[in-house]
């Protein structure tokens, strides 16, 4: 008897659920079909056949991405340690390191320097933590699976055409597990979109060259997430008690000068201007918390990761190094709901008629506007934190009383 040949690894069948927006077909077939479409997209055979030792199905990297938790703590706990003194330090010094570049990126695109060190701090430690993973199997295996199958599709292809252009051989391509390459964590298409040459080496890399993330990220923050030259993006305030809570959310926009007029000043009590410069009052851990401008360069933020944590935090490090202040201590704790019952609120909400998205016990964008309009229909402060008495109103809320369909929140 002949024995059994190990199957190659890392190659585990993938799960019947898998193969289900493909009507069945295995994994193999679902590859070949890519590698023609990427072919008929110009990506050249040499790449394919370079990169086809990786293109190879890992069910642990679909188990990760099913079971990812999204940014679940308070603000400030997550600021402390994400935007803590030293990565500020780190960050202006960056500048100084990279003067040259940062002066090109900012007369080239208008991003700031601190904008740019922000995220390169926050996403890698200035290129010290880029993952340790393979990008490709990542990518193929997420293609094929059903969650964000048509996404990494064009992803793979994108790395595909990485490779083809010179950048990064296969083997370089290593990154986190959903497939982000280099020290500002570029997807595939971002890498291929929006990465430029700027040290004039030939190669867009943005493994190890510093000036060419610091052009490339410029360029994405400003043609890709449409920064506006020369405009602010976050300043912490302080608010008044007799603020209009309803009043303080990221799409509510009035001039600073209405803002001014409600009693809102800078953090450490200056009048804002008497302008018309639009922006939002920001409450990440509501009334009681940390209070922000944000402003409409904060969409970009937004759009780089939609975690209303992070982007605050990262809108908050560039600006501690731009230069301003430390955030200002809150007056006494902010209390936070327990996950399971912000998860018991978010299924109350959706008894309510309330879209919040994933019940999952974290304070997306739809469960804030949905605690919001509870807020409203009970007489609280409408400042979208859950808060206990909020949760306690609704355990004692019949179905029957629910809020009318038309205050359903919308992501």
């Amino acid at each position: 008897m002949m024995p059994e040949q190990a199957a190659p690894r890392p190659k585990p069948q993938p799960s019947a659920r898998a193969a289900a927006c493909h009507n069945g077909q295995s994994f193999d077939r679902f590859l070949a079909e890519l590698k023609q479409r990427a072919i008929s997209e110009g990506v050249s055979q040499r790449a394919i056949a370079a990169a086809s030792p990786y293109l190879t199905y890992d069910q642990g990297i679909v188990n990760r991405d099913r079971g990812q938790r999204v940014f679940g703590q308070l603000f400030t706990e997550f600021a402390g340690r994400m935007a803590a003194a030293y990565r500020m330090q780190n960050g202006q010094q960056h500048i100084k390191a990279h003067a040259a570049a940062f002066a090109r990126a900012e007369k080239e695109y208008g991003v700031p320097p601190a904008v740019i060190a922000a995220f390169w701090g926050l996403e890698s430690d200035f290129g010290s933590n880029m993952g340790n993973l393979p990008v490709l199997p990542s990518l193929v295996s997420l293609a094929y699976d059903c969650r964000r199958s048509e996404r990494f599709q064009n992803e793979t292809i994108a790395a595909l055409k990485v490779i083809d252009r010179g950048d990064l051989t296969p083997e370089e391509m290593i990154g986190s597990w959903a497939g982000e390459l280099g020290q500002t964590q570029f997807l595939p298409t971002h890498y291929v979109t929006y990465a430029v040459d700027y040290d004039g080496d030939g190669r867009r890399d943005l493994l190890r060259s510093a000036s060419d993330v610091i052009g490339s990220t410029a360029n994405y923050i400003a043609t890709g997430l449409k920064w506006r030259r020369g405009e602010p993006w976050l300043e912490e305030i302080r608010v008044p008690q007799t603020f209009p809570w309803e009043q303080a959310d990221l799409t509510v926009k009035a001039a600073r000068s209405k803002w001014s007029g409600l009693g809102v000043t800078y953090a450490d009590g200056r009048s804002l201007p008497n302008d018309a410069l639009e922006a939002s009052v920001l409450l990440p851990m509501g009334r009681n918390g940390p209070a922000f401008l944000a402003y409409a360069n904060f969409a970009a933020y937004t759009e780089w990761n939609n975690s209303l944590i992070y982007s605050t935090t990262a809108g908050y490090l560039a600006s501690r190094i731009a230069g301003a202040a430390p955030m200002r201590k809150a007056s006494g704790p902010v209390a936070q709901l327990p996950f399971n019952e912000i998860k018991e609120l978010q299924q109350l909400l959706v008894k309510a008629g309330f879209d919040v998205g994933k019940v999952d016990g974290v304070l997306g964008q739809q469960s804030r506007t949905a605690v919001k309009a509870m807020q409203l229909k009970y007489g609280l402060p409408a400042d979208s934190w859950p808060t206990a008495e909020l949760l306690a109103r609704m355990r004692g809320t019949p179905r029957a009383q629910a809020a009318p369909a038309a205050a359903t929140a919308t992501r």
